[in-house]
């Protein structure tokens, strides 16, 4: 069986510093963000993921949301290569973590930029957000990692968020879904379910018909139940001051074999 494992690390003391770009700044608490990313752990754990904490990095204020540090598909690692110079560092102890578990590992190079938010895999289709963090030369060498291994890779422009997966993400159905004045293609989606509320758009599929997201979209909440889902909400509103999301507290490992 498919093991299912989650790559998380843990708040660094700096966080408040971390970057914002679409959002006025605001005051972070750190202490509760360490105790809503506990939760969140424990939450995934609670649904069967067996999370592997990656080495603090606690001199990189944004490396809490370890999912812009790497992009996997089937047991390929590709190490991201941030368009914000000050969050390159945070590859370090990600490699040695994506390694020790069996992975082969592949790294973007100059002259391309390539933030992991700004990936939705929906099977073997990955669509990758052009924008602030990602570039053409970074959309390029995710064509190159994988489409050798089945994948068809689809550029999506982004502009309106810092990155793709703050806008969309995907339930387990394949259904795109999204707060459209976030977004600037939706018609890029075959199937596309559009959502109330800013972080409605964002879910984590925990296995089966349970969805981890915010528990800021109880507009959302509410439809996906209406969906014949089961919402797991979690409150992550520290992080969301700093442009964060469920999906990018973790990386989601589902086709590595035990």
């Amino acid at each position: 069986m498919p093991s299912k494992k989650a790559l998380v690390r843990r708040p660094a003391p700096c966080l408040a510093e971390g970057l914002v770009t679409h959002v006025e700044r605001e005051e972070v608490d750190v202490d509760r963000a360490v105790r809503q990313w506990e939760a969140y752990t424990e939450a995934l754990r609670a649904h069967g993921w067996e999370t592997v904490e990656v080495d603090p990095a606690d001199d990189c204020p944004d490396s809490v949301f370890v999912e812009d540090t790497v992009v996997m598909f089937r047991n390929v690692a590709l190490i991201a290569r941030s368009g914000a110079e000050s969050r390159r560092a945070e590859t370090l102890g990600v490699e040695e973590a994506v390694a020790s578990l069996g992975c082969s590992v592949n790294w973007v190079w100059e002259p391309g930029t390539l933030d992991g938010g700004d990936v939705l895999k929906i099977g073997d289709t990955v669509y990758v957000g052009r924008g602030g963090r990602t570039n053409a030369a970074g959309v390029q060498q995710v064509r190159a990692a994988f489409e050798p291994l089945g994948a068809r890779v689809v550029a999506v422009p982004v502009a309106k968020v810092l990155h793709l997966k703050s806008a969309v993400t995907a339930l387990p159905d394949g259904t795109v879904v999204g707060h459209i004045p976030h977004m600037d293609a939706p018609s890029l989606f075959p199937r596309f379910l559009p959502v109330p509320e800013p972080s409605g758009a964002h879910v984590v599929c925990l296995g089966g018909d349970k969805l981890l997201m915010a528990a800021s979209a109880p507009k959302t909440a509410e439809l996906f139940a209406d969906l014949g889902y089961e919402p797991v909400p979690v409150d992550v509103g520290e992080f969301e001051k700093l442009e964060g999301c469920v999906t990018c507290l973790s990386v989601r490992l589902r086709d590595l074999y035990a």
